[in-house]
């Protein structure tokens, strides 16, 4: 057996050197993916303090509780962004130690906007709660909602994207992406009282821009008209104004097209233009033929 395991991983160690897209051996060591998640769900406890815990959170020692969950994501988010930076220079000439002040820098610049976050993070889950016949409490949409789990982590993953920090904020919603079948872009901005219905196949590009109060259901794709790679830093997404909802199955494409505010898509709509404020947009049903199991009309 030791013979047959040494010979086979000598053959993988010869792919590396004809497949070194693929390899990181030399390299400056990369941000750790469930250090990233960790670090989702320590967040995710300070944004919705007694939801995670196992025992009750008194309010006597809140202050021990989200001070002790502060200084650990502080710790572990330092070490990531550090990584994150040196994997960024290593063409330069940087010092580790210049490398861990900018770190330094960064995560507190982040950790200050968590107080904003929340406050985004109520309106999402009153947004949630107005949009949804079948949401019963406030409790039950933190509890149960993927989408708002995916737009809290966005939220938190767009801060780092503004920051330029590498990797860590595709990480971070890439996680969210398989953990909920949501795809949102940490670039995309989004405004407050963000609803995703349901959720699942909703994809949000890089370059998009979401105004208050929209609402969207599952299978919504707000893409581009275009993936050609030179176009990687022009606004290539649509742009959804305020109050607007789309219904599941929409597909919305391009950087110059924008939906009105107050507006209405209708489910399986294809849109690569801009539709004007106060619009109804929907699909002319195709006539069908119902019969009964017998074959009568």
């Amino acid at each position: 057996m030791i013979k047959e395991i040494d010979q086979i991983t000598q053959d993988i160690i010869k792919t590396f050197k004809v497949k070194e897209g693929i390899n990181h051996l030399s390299g400056p060591n990369l941000p750790s993916r469930q250090s990233i998640i960790n670090i989702i769900t320590t967040l995710e406890s300070i944004i919705f303090p007694g939801f995670q815990e196992n025992e009750i959170l008194e309010e006597e020692f809140l202050s021990y509780n989200i001070g002790e969950k502060l200084l650990r994501s502080c710790q572990s988010l330092m070490a990531e962004i550090s990584k994150s930076i040196r994997y960024r220079n290593q063409e330069n000439s940087n010092e580790q130690s210049q490398n861990d002040e900018e770190a330094s820098q960064l995560t507190f610049d982040f950790l200050k906007t968590l107080t904003t976050i929340r406050d985004m993070a109520l309106k999402d889950v009153n947004a949630a709660l107005k949009g949804d016949p079948a949401a019963r409490s406030r409790e039950e949409v933190i509890l149960s909602y993927p989408g708002l789990e995916a737009i809290t982590v966005h939220r938190m993953a767009h801060e780092l994207y503004k920051m330029n920090i590498p990797l860590i904020p595709r990480m971070m919603n890439e996680h969210l992406h398989r953990k909920t079948g949501i795809d949102i872009h940490p670039g995309a901005q989004i405004g407050e009282s963000f609803f995703i219905d349901h959720g699942t196949g909703v994809v949000i590009g890089e370059t998009t821009v979401i105004g208050c109060n929209v609402k969207v259901y599952q299978g919504v794709t707000l893409g581009a008209l275009s993936v050609k790679k030179e176009e990687a830093n022009i606004k290539r997404h649509p742009t959804i104004e305020d109050n607007v909802t789309i219904y599941s199955g929409a597909t919305i494409l391009g950087g110059t097209t924008s939906i009105g505010q107050n507006t209405v898509i209708g489910g399986n709509v294809w849109i690569t233009s801009s539709i004007p404020k106060d619009s109804l947009v929907y699909n002319r049903p195709a006539e069908y033929i119902l019969k009964n199991r017998y074959g009568q009309q």
